[in-house]
């Protein structure tokens, strides 16, 4: 039945609700390791949350002076 909801939208309101849903999760993400680690500034967190989202590598890349946080 969702199957069907989601083709009998306009592809624009499916996109809405992709980003809708991706910025849900991210959010789930950040509530996870903010419960984990209640020491956590906003920033600290957030460089944690990068780091689940892109990966080491990638994350070294874009702050290298960062240390790698614990998600």
């Amino acid at each position: 039945m969702q199957i069907a909801l989601y083709r009998a939208m306009s592809p624009s309101r499916r996109c809405e609700l992709a980003v809708q849903m991706s910025e849900d999760a991210r959010q789930i993400a950040l509530a996870g390791i903010r419960a984990r680690h209640p020491e956590y500034d906003a920033t600290t967190a957030r460089f944690a949350l990068f780091r689940i989202l892109v990966g080491d590598d990638l994350f070294r890349r874009a702050w290298p002076d960062a240390p790698l946080i614990d998600p």
